[in-house]
């Protein structure tokens, strides 16, 4: 059986991502993929082996475009201030709602997925590989915000600018992202994107506490 095509393959992640949006990932089976892509079960074992590495894949093409969104929002601020820094950090704060409104099905796959979901016996090294990259882009975009606010990149401050850039708009627009909608498309209102802004902007006024000392750093104990 030949392989797939390249379009062939974006296209049963299309129908994939949606089923999954749709219905979660509890209930997406190979049958389901092949009955909405009309396609045969045994096209879809050729091109992804076997379920978790299909899953796994469609997780990565989503995460990899969010994390690419992310860097384009930042990249879109300009200046070298600090006023520069806060905006970009609460442009990348954004990301969620921006990705939910050009990609809707992968936005709300993303919250019905986690990627400690995916990883086990049945995926393959290189696929959890390239999952773990994704996390280092993300850290260096982490550490570049951090930077850019206070001129360093401890754990402390990328640990602040991680709750502007995750936590945040995971709590503020986790309910409209995975709760029912009526066309498949989420809706999150300028209210919410605008209190989030006020949000980050209110977190990033507070510096973050110093960085911890290394162990053996400092002056030596007194004797008791």
């Amino acid at each position: 059986m030949p392989r797939p095509r390249v379009h062939d393959l974006d296209r049963l992640l299309d129908v994939a991502e949606q089923l999954v949006a749709d219905g979660g990932p509890e209930r997406f089976t190979v049958r389901a993929l092949a009955t909405a892509a009309g396609v045969s079960n045994g096209v879809i074992y050729h091109a992804f082996g076997s379920l978790p590495v299909l899953l796994g894949r469609l997780w990565l093409r989503a995460a990899g475009d969010f994390l690419n969104l992310q860097v384009e929002l930042a990249d879109a601020v300009q200046g070298g201030d600090r006023e520069a820094a806060v905006e970009a950090v609460a442009a990348v704060a954004s990301a969620p709602a921006v990705f939910a409104d050009r990609r809707p099905a992968a936005a709300r796959m993303l919250v019905a997925v986690r990627r400690d979901q995916l990883l086990g016996p049945e995926v393959p090294q290189e696929l959890a590989e390239e999952m773990f990259a994704l996390d280092k882009r993300l850290v260096a975009l982490l550490t570049r915000l951090s930077r850019a606010l206070w001129d360093r990149a401890d754990g402390a401050s990328v640990e602040v600018v991680t709750l502007c850039v995750v936590d945040l708009p995971t709590a503020v627009f986790r309910r409209a992202l995975a709760g029912p909608t009526a066309d498949g498309r989420p809706v999150i209102g300028a209210d919410s994107r605008d209190r989030l802004k006020v949000a980050v902007r209110a977190v990033l006024a507070l510096p973050p506490p110093p960085p911890a000392a290394r162990p053996g750093a400092g002056s030596s104990p007194r004797p008791s």
